[in-house]
């Protein structure tokens, strides 16, 4: 849901679009059942950046996926047994950081919702999931609660109490950006940007003016349906949204975003939500939360001091914190010199 301007001049105030930049190199490709980017300042380096970034994802998927059945998190819920196993430090950072977004969203974000999503269908990469109306065997059911997974930092443990499945998908990717933005900057000594499916990150120098980073419904959206455009000049970038990742599951549309109070998928009141924060782990909790969060979502991401621009599912927007004016999209750009889309959704 998040397009990345590959130019300079996207002023935070939204005075004009960016104007295409040579020396900005840009990689695209699919992983982890989304589209990513890699975007550095020193175009010569691109394909060593796409590298480094595809050899972190593909350590991300053998650790932390709930979609096969090699990777570290189904064998840590298949063989525990709800005692204590030793697990890598990728995965035991992603569980880490999962308990701290659940900790700080008040519960909101939590990751034992891994049930809730196989009940309402999601049991498989999005990409192979059918839209069906068949009657499920068993009603969502609210989420166990993050609190009990046991985590010893002192020993890389983690225990999974017997019957909770725990699922990644509202913080790893995040992670993911954070991590691969920071090293693909200090190995290449370079500005780098790292766009996961709509989780962005920055890291080093920016271009002049910042990364221009346009906001778009979907990440497959043509460049233009893409909408405003405003500067990131560290820190992340998320969008979360209940309209692209959906299916059809018991005659209803359902979508991946769950309240883990009733295990069921959140009320559609936003069609997307964006936040910028210091990170796009924090980035991506507050956007996510702010789905789950409904009608409440203004109020609360303003009491936390959120910077965030919430679109309903009528179009209106709404906009939280000091989330910059902004500019439009350029029209009749090229997918080289134009909007580079990548959302949650594809």
């Amino acid at each position: 849901m998040s397009a990345v301007m590959t130019g300079r001049g996207a002023l935070a105030h939204g005075v004009e679009p960016p104007v295409p930049d040579p020396t900005v190199g840009t990689r695209t490709f699919r992983a982890i059942g989304t589209t990513v980017a890699v975007v550095v300042t020193d175009a010569d380096r691109a394909d060593e950046a796409a590298a480094l970034l595809s050899e972190d994802l593909c350590a991300l998927d053998l650790a932390c996926s709930r979609f096969r059945a090699d990777s570290e998190l189904m064998q840590l819920e298949q063989t525990g047994g709800g005692r204590p196993v030793a697990v890598s430090p990728l995965l035991f950072d992603a569980i880490e950081v999962a308990c701290v977004v659940a900790v700080q969203t008040a519960g909101t974000v939590d990751p034992t919702i891994g049930s809730a999503l196989v009940d309402l269908g999601y049991d498989r990469d999005f990409d192979q999931i059918e839209s069906c109306g068949a009657t499920l065997a068993a009603r969502p059911q609210p989420a166990p609660g993050w609190w009990q997974i046991e985590m010893d930092p002192g020993s890389r443990t983690v225990t999974v109490p017997i019957g909770v499945h725990v699922d990644l998908g509202a913080t790893a990717k995040a992670l993911a950006a954070d991590r691969s933005s920071r090293r693909i900057a200090r190995a290449l000594d370079c500005g780098a940007l790292v766009n996961l499916g709509g989780d962005v990150a920055v890291s080093g120098s920016s271009p002049t003016g910042g990364w221009g980073v346009g906001i778009a419904p979907v990440c497959t959206a043509p460049l233009d349906s893409v909408g405003p455009v405003v500067a990131v000049f560290d820190g992340g970038l998320a969008t979360s949204g209940t309209t692209a990742r959906s299916w059809i599951r018991n005659g209803r549309t359902v979508h991946h975003i769950v309240d883990p109070w009733t295990g069921e998928a959140a009320r559609p009141v936003w069609s997307y939500v964006s936040v910028m924060a210091p990170s796009c782990v924090e980035a991506n909790a507050w956007s996510t939360a702010a789905v789950v969060w409904g009608d409440d979502a203004a109020g609360n991401l303003a009491g936390f001091g959120v910077t965030a621009r919430l679109v309903d599912a009528h179009g209106a927007v709404v906009h939280v914190g000091g989330w910059p004016v902004e500019a439009p999209a350029p029209t009749g750009a090229e997918p080289t010199d134009g909007p580079l889309l990548c959302g949650p959704a594809r």
